[in-house]
């Protein structure tokens, strides 16, 4: 295998966009090399948005952004109320009462006295943990907002309590049309991308496949059903495995749920340990940060899941496009923004429908194969991580008269 701590440079996205797509990214770049960027959020593994900020904070160093990412820090309680704002934007009910306001507000107090954000020319601030950030420092440069969450249908309350700390911001980024609102912001929807080169993404041998699934006893004598998500009340771990109990009245499969917990997220070792008792020989659970198994989890599944609730994006699911695997998604979110279905993969919104998907899929190879074809030729097309650079470069350079005309 291909040495771990090997960073890739961005010339290798050639054999994937071409050399003309990526001179345009560094003739984009080259008027504001020497920009100092800072990406903060409140975890460095776990979840989404660090899968995004390690290669992404890497890539724009390499076209001549100087950028650093940083963390806030906090105790369980801070974490415990970030987790319930999180899930109260993602539309469930929130007990908000003035102590827990105040744990959050303090917190970020704290942390703004230990970050020196005015040394930046552009500060960028990820999801709701570290908003209010913003409400500490005198600007001296724009500042943007990154939601990366399923804004669609927030909870009112926790929405009028943020709103105005957002439109303290010069710029707010979502994945997707519908997550816009109504505050006077300048919104810009940016989606996801992937690394392709990353342990998660690139190409492995059959022999380093076997290896890890060998490792952790995971038995390929019948075709694999595989999520890997978070343990998250809105990853439905609960309705994957409804769906595969209901799958394998027709199908002999085994189901594998990998996850693993973020620090900034405390509910999920409780979901993990619910779930255990419904694990057996052909339902597997699985909770690890292994980057390399779930690579191999998704080159090897006949079919992966991502049978979300709510979801901003999911990049597990172009994580698994990317490797020519069919997925059957929730359609919710940012997941049909991936998937056409019935035509790089299936969208479902029930129980029943999910475990109809698995029994078609695993019925008929053509049709997966089909499918897993046209699934990494969509990766291909929009959801590389030199797309969402570029996007990046131009949202950074498009600052550069109007933020001071307006000081």
């Amino acid at each position: 295998m291909e040495h771990l701590g090997v960073v890739s440079p961005i010339e290798k996205y050639v054999q994937h966009i071409g050399e003309a797509a990526l001179e345009r990214i560094f003739k984009k770049a080259r008027p504001i090399r020497g920009m100092r960027v800072v990406h903060i959020n409140s975890t460095f593994d776990g979840g989404g948005v660090a899968e995004l900020l390690d290669p992404l904070s890497i890539l724009m160093n390499q076209v001549g952004i100087e950028t650093e990412w940083h963390l806030i820090q906090g105790e369980l309680d801070f974490f415990s109320v970030t987790k319930k704002m999180h899930n109260a934007l993602q539309g469930a009910d929130m007990h908000q009462t003035q102590r827990k306001m105040q744990i959050y507000e303090e917190v970020l107090r704290k942390n703004a006295m230990r970050m020196h954000l005015n040394r930046y020319d552009r500060v960028i601030i990820h999801d709701p943990q570290p908003l209010f950030l913003i409400n500490h420092y005198t600007k001296s440069c724009p500042w943007i907002w990154r939601c990366h969450i399923d804004l669609s249908r927030p909870n009112p309350t926790l929405w009028k309590y943020l709103a105005p700390m957002v439109e303290k911001y010069d710029a707010m980024i979502v994945s997707a049309e519908q997550y816009k609102q109504k505050v006077k912001v300048p919104q810009r929807i940016f989606m996801p991308a992937i690394n392709p080169f990353s342990i998660k993404n690139k190409s492995l041998t059959d022999e380093d496949m076997d290896e890890r699934l060998n490792h952790y006893n995971i038995p390929t004598d019948l075709p694999l059903v595989v999520q890997v998500s978070r343990f998250d009340v809105w990853k439905d771990p609960q309705g994957v495995i409804d769906a595969f109990k209901i799958a394998r009245r027709q199908v002999d499969a085994t189901l594998v749920l990998l996850g693993n917990v973020a620090t900034d997220d405390p509910e999920g070792p409780g979901i993990y340990k619910k779930l255990l008792n419904q694990q057996e020989e052909r339902i597997i659970l699985i909770s690890k940060d292994d980057t390399c198994l779930v690579n191999a989890l998704q080159r090897k599944a006949a079919v992966v899941l991502q049978k979300s609730l709510r979801e901003g994006f999911g990049l597990t699911v172009t994580e698994a496009m990317w490797k020519g695997t069919p997925v059957v998604g929730g359609n919710v979110g940012g997941i049909p923004l991936q998937i056409s279905d019935g035509t790089n993969g299936f969208l479902v919104s029930s129980v029943a429908e999910a475990a109809d998907r698995i029994v078609r899929l695993l019925k008929e190879q053509p049709l997966r194969e089909e499918m897993g074809v046209r699934a990494r030729a969509t990766v291909l097309e929009k959801f590389l991580l030199t797309r969402l650079l570029e996007q990046y470069i131009d949202l950074l350079a498009g600052f550069e008269t109007r933020f001071f005309l307006k000081q």
